[in-house]
């Protein structure tokens, strides 16, 4: 805003609570407790976005009521056709109002009175007393009030941007001045509402009327000399309904509203109360901005400056037994970073920071060595020690980058990023700083008040020793806290034994991955490079001769318009496409209902080849290590709620491989040199192996003992056939529902996916399940389980919150009842080939092998080896793999090698 004080912004908190909940409705936010908080959040930060952009003087929220209104008793079928307001949105709504009165801003509800009445009155009253008002809205009711000193003031729409509207922006909408809104809603009616107007009038035929007539009382008594006849049938017999409509659709401006203007000051929020709050909703980024400073609590704080300190701090560490360590570095990237420093804690608010780069050193140098050689040697036995245990913060990281300067830290002991995973693995993140907050009520130093951000930014080494000290040990300091904190929840939750053998020793066998990494073809790829680019080029052109026109292919609009309204493919083929609040949906799943005409089928086409250009083939070879001349992945531990690894740098988890350019990504990761070979070892059907044994279906499990075609089987006992007698269509057919019915797949997909009609897949399902019963059983047992005790667990104990599962939005509900099936299954799969990553990492060291353990991609593993040791890989990995765990049923490794991946698998 540009005008001076004063100023009044009234806020329709109903509809704002609206906007926020649908904003989120697609990817709801809950926190660790299940409780929905995306409507919530969206509230909060546009109250918040609106006092920092405008900086209003006076601020005030207004609130529908659930009491009938005046309008109720005048009409009784008032928003009668309505939808209730949904479950999800009603819980969250006390929150919003909550937040409101911590800001200080002054929330109004009146029983018998709509919330618009209220602003209505509030802004009457604001402009008698000279103020200007801004109402904060996106409802076009609002238009009647609107003056030289009453605006709208529209941020509704995410993304949006900022509307104002004053008298001359409701002349373009209505045709007319505000004075003659209330005419042409009261003609045009309103079906959000329910209002009735007069029938076959819209806003088109009621501006036209009202610009003519001048008023509703006008046009009413010039009904009978209207031409057109049906019109003036219907102004003549909807009379009474059209001025009941005004009465209406008219804003109350005498609401006893009960608050003076000087009352809606904006005031200091009650930074306790929202730190309460925002706790409990786990907005923890809202409580740094927010909350009150907190109390200063006890720290002991020490850089390390000479040997005798050195000395005497290695000397504690040893006696502590464990210790927690953290290291500064130059970088994130732990592949390029060199080390700045350590800290070190072994008891909550004491912890030492030792720089490598003081000047004079703490240890000398050795003659011609990297600043802090000599420091790391006299760390190097403590690091490698495997009795004394290392306690830290994504310790990974740390590991890589000692690494980095040749040492390899042993007796890993605990990461409180993962503990924390474990724990809450719903939780939006694992960071020490949100720790820090969530556990602690303590925000740390920020980074970034450190190094600075954007172009500006420097590194650890630039930074004050002393400033550097202060962050560093209290990285560790927090570490220990959270260490001490997590370390009983584990043994409470019974998570320890999940924690202690299977996550702990996971992450040195992670790192040395991670550093060895997979050496690529680059050449390949920027072959391949070019003949996508040719691919991209003709699709294009093919795709616009098929549209008739020339068009943005990227722009979901355009081609929403060019499918659906242009060509009207949906029409056409008979199919039936969501809408969203821009129009028909352009993704995938409408894209593939549409397979039948060849325009969608080319943009599936070339949205498939861009997306591999852009993720892989051009990015890949930017990602290959100057030093090593290899790709350096990194695995996620605590990412994936069902246990599953992720990767980042590349993200290998969505390489395609059943795609020839899939494969042909696939074949850019190569074996070291002519010398070596890659191997892949892959789990045949493990989920549903797992599926089996936790379902204990007796024909199940003894089609997996007997060696049988799992799918051939289902589909000669589902078609009633011989195993002989079953064709490519049955098993495909079969197939789909073997793994899909893990998914959550039901008749509608299955037809999709087969070709079958809505009847056949809706029988096959039936007769899937009198053959399979144990399987329905599983599926019933699950949701009976989640529902009583809010969680599922694998068979090694990994626990997933499935909050939603009695949500009253069917689409979450369903959504939670298939993780509530899945979640047991991908979860024991997720730890079955942890746990054998485990032991043929110590396999290999052990039999000191040259072979490598370089890729984990889904149930796979890819090793990269010397062909002389290809005979013990091939035997002794899918040994391992197949004891990993004690199922009912045999575990099954198919193992296949070659120079590149795709030849391997």
């Amino acid at each position: 805003m540009t005008e001076q004080s004063p100023v009044l912004f009234l806020v329709d908190g109903s509809a704002l609570a609206y906007r926020s909940h649908f904003a989120f409705m697609r990817t709801p936010l809950t926190n660790s407790k299940g409780l929905n908080t995306g409507a919530i959040m969206g509230y909060v930060r546009t109250l918040l976005r609106l006092i920092k952009t405008e900086k209003p003087s006076h601020l005030a929220v207004a609130f529908d009521t659930p009491e009938p209104t005046f309008r109720h008793q005048m009409y009784d079928q008032y928003k009668a056709t309505r939808d209730k307001m949904p479950d999800e949105m009603r819980g969250q709504l006390p929150w919003m109002k909550r937040v409101t009165e911590a800001l200080s801003i002054p929330l109004i509800e009146r029983p018998g009175w709509e919330a618009d009445d209220v602003i209505g009155t509030l802004a009457h009253e604001a402009e008698l007393a000279g103020y200007r008002v801004m109402i904060v809205t996106g409802d076009k009711d609002f238009m009647q009030i609107v003056s030289d000193r009453v605006k709208l003031y529209d941020i509704m729409k995410p993304g949006s941007d900022l509307i104002i509207v004053g008298p001359d922006e409701v002349r373009e909408k209505f045709g007319v001045s505000p004075d003659g809104v209330i005419d042409v809603l009261a003609l045009m009616g309103d079906s959000s509402d329910n209002v009735p107007g007069v029938k076959g009038v819209g806003e088109k035929t009621a501006r036209k009327l009202i610009d003519e007539h001048g008023s509703l009382e006008a046009v009413l008594a010039a009904a009978p000399s209207i031409p057109q006849k049906k019109l003036r049938e219907n102004l003549i017999e909807h009379r009474d309904m059209a001025l009941l409509s005004k009465r209406l659709v008219t804003i109350a401006l005498d609401v006893p509203v009960g608050i003076r203007l000087d009352e809606m000051v904006v005031g200091e929020p009650h930074r306790e109360e929202l730190d309460e709050l925002f706790k409990e909703l786990e907005f923890l980024s809202l409580r740094e901005e927010l909350s009150a400073p907190k109390t200063e609590i006890a720290k002991d704080y020490h850089i390390v400056r000479n040997e005798g300190e050195l000395d005497a701090l290695i000397q504690e560490l040893k006696r502590a037994g464990n210790f927690v360590m953290d290291t500064e570095t130059t970088a994130l990237d732990p592949m390029r970073a060199r080390l700045v420093g350590f800290s070190f804690s072994v008891q909550d608010g004491e912890a030492y920071y030792l720089p490598l780069n003081l000047d004079p050193p703490v240890v000398p140098d050795p003659a011609g060595s990297e600043p802090g050689s000599g420091l790391l040697e006299r760390l190097a036995p403590l690091l490698r020690d495997p009795q004394i245990g290392k306690i830290g913060q994504n310790i990974k990281y740390d590991m890589q980058v000692i690494a980095g300067h040749g040492i390899e830290t042993e007796g890993i002991y605990f990461d409180t990023m993962i503990a924390s995973y474990l724990l809450e693995p719903a939780a939006r993140s694992h960071d020490l700083d949100s720790l820090s907050l969530r556990h602690c009520d303590y925000t740390k130093i920020k980074t970034s008040a450190l190094l600075g951000t954007g172009k500006e930014q420097i590194t650890m080494a630039e930074v004050p020793v002393e400033t550097v000290g202060e962050y560093a040990a209290e990285d560790a300091d927090f570490t220990h806290r959270l260490y001490q904190l997590f370390l009983p929840r584990l043994e409470e939750s019974k998570l320890n034994a999940l924690f202690d053998e299977i996550e702990m020793p996971l992450v040195p066998v992670l790192m040395r991955m991670e550093r060895h990494g997979v050496r690529l073809d680059t050449a390949a790829l920027a072959e391949l490079e070019t003949e996508i680019t040719s691919g991209i080029q003709r699709l294009e052109s093919e795709i616009k001769e098929l549209a008739g026109e020339d068009f943005k292919i990227n722009s979901p609009k355009q081609l929403s318009t060019i499918l659906f309204e242009k060509l009207a493919l949906h029409k056409q083929l008979g199919v039936r496409v969501r809408k969203t609040k821009t129009g028909f949906s352009t993704d995938q799943e409408v894209l593939e209902s549409m397979k039948g005409h060849p325009l969608p089928a080319k943009i599936i086409e070339y949205r498939t080849l861009t997306k591999l250009l852009s993720t892989y083939v051009t990015t890949l070879p930017q990602l290959v290590h100057p030093e090593t001349g290899r790709i350096h992945t990194s695995y996620n531990q605590a990412v994936a709620a069902t246990g599953r690894l992720s990767s980042s740098d590349p993200n290998l988890q969505n390489i395609p491989i059943r795609t020839p350019i899939g494969r042909r990504v696939r074949q850019a990761f190569i074996a070291t040199d002519d010398d070596h070979t890659l191997m892949s070892a892959d789990y045949s059907q493990v989920e549903l192996r797992i599926l089996a044994h936790i379902c204990q279906d007796a024909t199940m499990i003894a089609s997996f003992r007997r060696g049988a075609d799992i799918h051939r089987d289902t589909a000669a006992r589902v078609f009633g056939v011989k195993e002989e007698e079953v064709d490519a269509d049955m098993r495909s057919r079969a197939k789909s529902i073997n793994f899909g019915i893990i998914y959550g797949m039901g008749p509608q997909r299955l037809a999709r996916e087969t070709g079958m009609s809505l009847e056949e897949a809706q029988a096959f399902i039936a007769r899937y399940f009198e053959t399979f019963p144990g399987v329905r059983g599983y599926i019933d047992r699950m949701h009976e389980l989640a529902r009583k005790t809010g969680a599922v667990e694998t068979l090694f104990g990994r626990r997933r919150p499935i909050p939603e599962i009695d949500s009253k939005n069917g689409g979450l509900r369903s959504n939670a009842e298939n993780m509530a099936v899945n979640t047991p299954i991908q979860g024991t799969a997720a730890d079955l080939i942890k746990r054998a990553m485990i032991r043929i990492d110590r396999w290999i060291r052990r039999s000191e092998l040259r072979g490598r353990m370089i890729l984990q991609v889904h149930d796979e593993l890819v090793f990269d080896l010397p062909k002389g040791e290809l005979e013990v890989f091939e035997r002794e990995v899918p040994r391992i793999m197949s004891a990993a765990g004690d199922l009912d049923v045999p575990l099954l490794v198919d193992t296949g090698h070659g120079a590149n991946w795709s030849l391997a698998h």
